[in-house]
């Protein structure tokens, strides 16, 4: 069950931080890897930043995994 105090981008960022450190890179190897501000992915995982639907684009490529994948345990 999800912590009801936590926010959606919260929950976003808890997310994608999981799965990229499962994939075993750092928050600034995967940055570059999509080609993002290493701050500005900083602040998706951590929850601060509403994030458009094409930087959400490129994490799930980064990530290797489809759109769906990303939102599956919302």
């Amino acid at each position: 069950m999800k912590n009801m105090n936590e926010t959606v981008k919260q929950q976003f960022g808890n997310r994608i931080q999981k799965m990229r450190k499962e994939s075993g890179l750092s928050q600034e190897k995967f940055a570059l890897k999509i080609e993002m501000d290493r701050t500005y992915y900083a602040s998706v995982e951590s929850g601060k930043r509403n994030v458009s639907l094409e930087n959400i684009k490129k994490i799930a490529d980064g990530l290797g995994v489809s759109l769906s994948k990303l939102f599956e345990e919302f």
